[in-house]
């Protein structure tokens, strides 16, 4: 029940970053058993507002109230002290350990000062059970899949019993089912009187979950507004003060051109014969729950993983691909779903994340020509609007979203022919995701031809021309335009169809 006392409370904070203004004199006010939605454009300061919570950042002036308690900055230890948890939008994670043990890090179960893996196995298998999770508490993190991992960060940050707990786009990697579950948490815990600050870029879940709406823009609070009174159109217009009159940009319909790629009986890395032809020009996605195999066939194309049988053809001939460099000599690009472990290097330049891939074509024996190297991310910055006050910024201090371009100019640098989409634009914001729409079109338009991976539906169905559907490793069907619809995919995703 929410109620209208004041749980936490924040006056005035203020960060800066070189040559950005993060957070500007933002105030807000947290209410007891409330779900609070914090949206924005990516870099619009929502990150790092949360951060000045949780003790990760500290604000350069204003005032953190907790309960009553008035404090000039948190420490990570102090937020957990007052009852503050938070699960980051990129993991936490500890990859060698096991999903028990990443649950209960530094807060383990002991026997005198041995460790009890056996009752922290039991303890998180009653909060995966409890959030309809089917996670082996004693897999290790690394063997599970971007989504599962998503889930382990709920349960870790539940099991700690946080009275304000800060949800950073905890469902951008799963897929319908898993959010069900998702939402059935989060009213869970609102029953229970715990205050959950929620930032989404899905504007359904925010209309479905939130209480109220806090509206961020360049690092400004531009408005507090109870759901009720508000809608969609009114939120994006404050969000990136403007109208998007359209969700997917116009695209005109061509005819197919030849064939580009085909995979006949493939089998290895969980998959089962898959075979499938994709035309030049041709957006094809595929769709499928968390674990059907749609990643892991990416890395057989892309040469991430070695097949076990079957062929690939691209342009006519047959192609192996040991390594991803193969695959970048065949004109094969792959924007990964994990941009933090997999697309970009936090502590490199923006410009020298874009030109990693092309560097031998920019060098002189193992000399790098600086200057072509900071032309075309120039180009890259300005065309793909990557919000930074200069190339020579580490990519670690950018938002998602503009670690997100920096990796599409990474691969669009190195001029494929065809480009595979992982999840293209989970975690970015309404604005975002439509110019990057836009691009993929401007791609297609130029002859490129897209293979897309996508675990929302509006996306998948708004930007294919057709649709590939995965289980358990197995194509279970091919949707033409004609036959788009979330229930038709859902079918064959859970394998009824």
């Amino acid at each position: 029940m929410v109620t209208d006392e004041s749980v936490l409370r924040l006056e005035n904070i203020t960060k800066t970053y070189p040559g950005v203004v993060a957070l500007k004199d933002v105030n807000l006010e947290l209410r007891a058993g409330e779900v609070h939605a914090l949206v924005g454009e990516n870099g619009a300061g929502k990150s790092t507002l949360i951060k000045c919570c949780t003790g990760a950042v500290v604000p350069d002036s204003g005032s953190i109230i907790v309960n009553g308690q008035r404090f000039d900055a948190m420490t990570p230890t102090l937020a957990v002290e007052c009852g503050i948890g938070v699960i980051y939008q990129e993991f936490n994670l500890v990859e060698e350990l096991s999903a028990a043990e990443n649950i209960f890090l530094g807060n383990e179960i002991r026997n005198g000062i041995v460790v009890n893996q056996k009752a922290m196995a039991t303890e998180a298998a009653k909060v995966f059970q409890e959030l309809h999770i089917d996670i082996d508490p004693n897999a290790p993190i690394k063997n599970l899949t971007v989504g599962y991992q998503q889930m382990v960060e709920i349960a870790k940050a539940v099991s700690k019993n946080s009275r304000i707990l800060i949800m950073d786009e905890p469902s951008a990697v799963l897929t319908n089912a898993e959010v069900a579950s998702l939402y059935e948490m989060v009213r869970k815990l609102k029953s229970r009187g715990v205050t959950i600050v929620y930032i989404s870029h899905r504007m359904d879940e925010i209309f479905e979950l939130s209480d109220r709406i806090t509206v961020m823009r360049d690092g400004v609070k531009v408005e507090t507004l109870k759901t009720a009174d508000t809608n969609i159109d009114e939120l994006i217009k404050l969000m990136v003060g403007r109208e998007l009159k359209e969700t997917f940009p116009p695209r005109a319909a061509a005819p197919y051109g030849e064939t580009i790629l085909e995979v006949e009986g493939l089998c290895g890395n969980g998959l089962r014969d898959i075979s499938f032809t994709l035309h030049k020009g041709e957006v094809l996605g595929f769709g499928g729950l968390i674990g059907s195999g749609r990643t892991e066939l990416m890395e057989l194309i892309f040469g991430v993983k070695r097949p076990e049988s079957g062929t690939i053809r691209l342009n006519g001939k047959p192609i192996l691909s040991k390594t991803p460099g193969d695959a970048i000599r065949h004109g094969i690009a792959l924007v990964p779903e994990d941009r933090k472990r997999q697309g970009a290097h936090l502590e490199l330049q923006i410009d020298q994340n874009i030109s990693i891939a092309i560097l031998k074509s920019i060098s002189t024996r193992t000399v790098v020509n600086r200057k072509a190297e900071e032309s075309i991310s120039e180009r890259y910055r300005e065309s793909l609007r990557i919000k930074t006050p200069s190339v020579k910024q580490k990519i670690k201090n950018l938002s998602g979203g503009n670690q997100q371009k920096v990796i599409l100019a990474k691969w669009l640098a190195t001029n494929p022919d065809l480009i595979i989409f992982d999840e293209p634009t989970r975690g970015i914001d309404v604005g975002a995701k439509y110019e990057i729409y836009k691009l993929m079109n401007a791609l297609i338009e130029e002859g490129k031809t897209i293979i897309m991976i996508s675990s929302e539906m509006e996306e998948l169905i708004g930007m294919s021309d057709r649709i590939l559907v995965l289980h358990d490793g197995k194509i279970t069907g091919e949707l033409g335009k004609a036959d788009f619809s979330q229930e038709a995919i859902m079918n064959l995703a859970s394998g009824v169809a």
